[in-house]
């Protein structure tokens, strides 16, 4: 059966798990141990800042080394292991969508920045050091104005405006010629398209018609901003789910590629292999070996 993540508000980081708080900022220098289990989901974003010590996190199976000077994006969904750290100098910022959006006449504001809500894009960035020292005095005025008794969202949300505009502006840098923010924009409403029909194994064709636009320009948009085809995207969202499956729960490799729509088990066996470099079955063993209790 199927192993279920916690799914974890910010009020769980906080140890008050009915406190609807829709935004927090934790020290981890200061911070008490957030009762929360080591792998589990989020309902808000997360980023966290290293000033000293190191870190390794995991999101969906790709783990990534922390280090003084680098930021950390976690989004809504993803799978999220805090697998082992050194003593740690630094903090999270947590915020949800609502909060962010408050007051926001442009509901796709949050969409436009390109580091939150994908499963490609790098969600580790280490900064010039300017940069990040700009950054970090952005951190400092959040962090008092939360300590503040007389704490207000007018103040706090646009100053986190102006820390993730220069995320990413870093990350525009650090990267050059950016894809159009119509067309990341528009990314991001086919990967919401695809948490929702992933498992139907859809074509191009039926996600391009649900957005109202032609399988050509639904293949541009993913090149322009991932470098793939809308083919490969779709497919790396399936096989994400594979990987899932095979992980956490006792499903046979046969009875994971039914569930995902993949009628014959060794066309899915050879589009995991190409994917993975590995079987589904070494896969499965090489992960539960990890992470099964």
């Amino acid at each position: 059966m199927l192993r279920q993540f916690p799914v974890y508000t910010i009020g769980h980081f906080i140890n008050q798990p009915t406190n609807p708080t829709e935004f927090e900022l934790l020290r981890f220098e200061t911070m008490a141990e957030p009762e929360v289990d080591d792998l589990h989901r989020h309902t808000f974003y997360e980023i966290i800042w290293v000033d000293e010590g190191h870190s390794r996190q995991t999101i969906d199976y790709q783990t990534y080394a922390l280090s003084p000077g680098s930021l950390f994006f976690i989004s809504p969904g993803q799978l999220h292991y805090f697998e082992e750290w050194e003593p740690l100098r630094g903090g999270s910022i947590f915020f949800t969508d609502d909060f962010f959006l408050l007051n926001q006449q442009k509901k796709d504001k949050l969409f436009e920045l390109s580091f939150l809500d994908n499963f490609y894009a790098n969600p580790l960035l280490t900064p010039a050091p300017t940069d990040f020292r700009d950054i970090r005095q952005t951190i400092d005025l959040l962090d008092r104005e939360r300590r503040r008794a007389d704490h207000s969202p007018a103040i706090t949300q646009p100053l986190l405006h102006v820390l993730l505009a220069q995320v990413q502006r870093c990350i525009d840098a650090q990267q050059g010629q950016q894809a159009a923010r119509r067309y990341v924009i528009q990314y991001k409403n086919l990967k919401r398209l695809l948490d929702q029909h992933f498992s139907a194994n859809q074509s191009v064709s039926f996600y391009a018609s649900a957005l109202n636009m032609t399988p050509h320009h639904l293949n541009l948009i993913c090149r322009e901003v991932t470098g793939q085809t809308a083919g490969d995207v779709i497919r790396a969202r399936s096989l994400l789910e594979a990987k899932r499956l095979l992980t956490f729960t006792d499903l046979t490799v046969s009875e994971v590629a039914t569930q995902l729509t993949f009628m014959d088990p060794s066309y899915f066996a050879r589009v995991f292999r190409a994917e993975t470099g590995e079987s589904p079955g070494t896969f499965k063993q090489r992960m539960s070996e990890k992470y099964r209790l």
